[in-house]
């Protein structure tokens, strides 16, 4: 499929989800409906907290001004179309909040490969693994409901292992990946969202070899359906390394269908990326209740 019949089936794709998604509500209660939402979020007693889209591919630690007792679990899935071999992704991961503004967060990242091509060298597609041990944790050190803003920053450090077929045969330890990182988002009036997320990424393995090191600028915008929960938007990608810039959009849709959980769909477009061609991901999203603490 020709990139500009993708993004035409895309953007069709998303319009309908939106006219779905959307509820049919007269003008005069608009307003209203987001003022009520958003209050539902911002304004109960307890820490200031800004109602900001969380992007579903790089997805934060915690929410920007997390409050003590909140709670989520993910499971992710994914599929990345590559020139000889697909890449199917699985995700398990945890957070919380132990006190007001920080985040907490374990993940278990899987991958599997399986070749596409027959005239690629099976040696060269690389092995299916439990990719690391990832924990990671977030402080949200700016939070101004006036100004619908949020900061924070963060760090992320994966424990990488070795594949399955090396068990027993290899170390299961392969190295680290250090990953601090900053964050800033801002609602413009109640309904559209942006958010910077940007760090470097830090790879040093445990055989000798030079660390890598990949600069990740990522940014998202988002248009939060009225009333709900519910969201549109895109997240940008980019990763420069020694010279080399490296993107993919990633259009994405967040849908509630219960009252704590929810489902995120993202379709993936690389742009300048040699090997990788179309790629989606789903993940769901489950909130267990809680009661804002002090």
């Amino acid at each position: 499929m020709r990139i500009h019949q993708l993004l035409f089936t895309l953007f069709s794709f998303f319009i309908t989800a939106l006219a779905i998604a959307q509820p049919t509500i007269p003008n005069t209660n608009k307003n209203v409906l987001d003022s009520l939402y958003i209050d539902e979020v911002e304004d109960i007693k307890g820490a200031d907290k800004v109602l900001h889209a969380e992007p579903l591919f790089i997805d934060l630690i915690r929410d920007l001004g997390a409050r003590k007792g909140e709670r989520e679990w993910n499971v992710g899935l994914g599929l990345t179309d590559n020139i000889s071999h697909d890449k199917y992704t699985a995700l398990v991961e945890y957070e919380f909040a132990p006190i007001n503004r920080l985040g907490f967060e374990v993940e278990l990242p899987f991958s599997f490969y399986y070749p596409t091509n027959s005239q690629v060298a099976k040696d060269s597609i690389p092995l299916s693994a439990l990719n690391s041990l990832k924990i990671a944790t977030q402080y949200s050190f700016f939070v101004s409901e006036k100004l619908k803003t949020s900061m924070a920053i963060g760090y992320i450090h994966e424990f990488e292992l070795t594949a399955f077929k090396n068990y027993g045969r290899q170390k299961a330890f392969t190295g680290n990946v250090y990953n601090p990182f900053f964050i800033a988002a801002k609602r413009w009036q109640s309904n559209f969202h942006t958010l910077l997320y940007t760090g470097p990424l830090i790879k040093q393995h445990t055989n000798g070899s030079p660390t890598q090191v990949t600069w990740q600028v990522n940014t998202n915008i988002h248009y939060m359906i009225t009333g709900t929960r519910n969201f549109i938007g895109l997240e940008f990608n980019k990763e420069f390394n020694k010279g080399d810039f490296d993107m993919t959009i990633r259009p994405q849709m967040r849908l509630g269908i219960a009252q704590n959980l929810l489902v995120g769909i993202v379709a993936g477009i690389p742009i300048n990326r040699e090997t990788e061609r179309f790629s989606t991901f789903v993940r769901l999203i489950y909130e267990p209740g809680h009661k804002p603490k002090h």
